[in-house]
């Protein structure tokens, strides 16, 4: 099951986000403990006066090719787990999404 959801707009998100990860970058879907996958992200920068937040949306909107301000987050500003809406096309942005996912749960 895909941890993004598909809407008139665009998608929404769930994410795991690792800060201070060594590096930028989205490491495929997870499973959590209580059934729900998440899209699992690591950023460089570190969870302090929302850093972090930004480091992500930024990297959502690079790998998904949408403007910064099509990234929003819905949820999650103080926790590891977040939702993020992602404005634009939903079956661009959907097959974007499986292509990202798919190329790094294979690695």
């Amino acid at each position: 099951m895909e941890p993004w959801r598909i809407s008139t707009t665009g998608v929404s998100i769930a994410l795991r986000v690792t800060p201070r990860g060594g590096r930028d970058g989205i490491d495929g879907i997870e499973q959590l403990s209580d059934g729900r996958s998440v899209l699992k992200v690591r950023v460089r920068a570190i969870a302090d006066g929302g850093e972090a937040n930004r480091a992500v949306l930024a990297l959502l909107a690079k790998s998904l090719g949408v403007p910064k301000a099509g990234v929003s987050l819905l949820s999650g500003a103080t926790s590891r787990l977040k939702q993020v809406a992602i404005a634009g096309d939903p079956a661009r942005l959907d097959d974007r999404l499986r292509e990202i996912a798919s190329v790094k749960s294979k690695d």
